[in-house]
């Protein structure tokens, strides 16, 4: 791997974006990370930090502008921000594993709108930097929900959708030399 490569991970505070933030860095490349509370991370001193509410496009047009500005390039994003993990315990009950009907709504648009709307948003801002390099490789962060009943009908749906629109990316990428996965890294404290 070039030591001049560029990579962004959305959702990289804890977790799972942690963790591929930290292998990337030891990886030899330039690493920014995004999230709500990144100031605060557990994350090496290497990882430029932006603080990013990916619900909002106008931070997350300034994350991009950013790197562009310092580096010209984006080689990798993975896209790990996530919502719908937040308050499993509402009223003194586990709500997390509750059939659809007595899901609360929120959680299916934390999911929805930072999941999979924040993967694509973030994913347009990518292309358009890699386009113009032909070449790159966007990550999505998916799970075995996409494939299986696991949990809830609503993290299904929005793992399969975010398959589905990687899987719709890749098709729309592949000839300008841009790859595009899911990566179901599985379950991670």
């Amino acid at each position: 791997m070039r030591t001049d490569e560029v990579a962004l991970v959305t959702g990289g505070s804890r977790g799972v974006g942690r963790g591929i933030a930290q292998s990337l860095v030891r990886e030899g490349m330039e690493v920014y990370v995004t999230g709500r509370r990144v100031a605060d991370a557990d994350l090496p001193a290497a990882v430029v930090r932006i603080p990013c509410d990916h619900t909002d496009d106008a931070q997350v047009a300034a994350a991009f502008e950013r790197i562009e500005s310092e580096h010209g390039r984006l080689d990798l994003l993975v896209n790990n921000a996530w919502g719908g993990y937040e308050n499993m315990v509402e009223g003194g009950k586990f709500t997390w594993s509750q059939p659809f009907w007595l899901q609360p709504r929120w959680r299916w648009d934390a999911m929805m709108t930072v999941g999979v709307r924040g993967a694509f948003v973030a994913a347009q801002f990518a292309a358009r930097a890699m386009i113009a390099a032909h070449s790159g490789l966007i990550v999505n962060i998916s799970f075995w929900a996409a494939q299986k009943y696991l949990g809830n009908a609503l993290y299904g749906c929005a793992k399969a959708t975010t398959d589905k629109l990687t899987a719709d990316m890749a098709h729309e990428l592949a000839p300008l030399g841009i790859s595009v996965v899911s990566l179901y890294p599985g379950w991670a404290a």
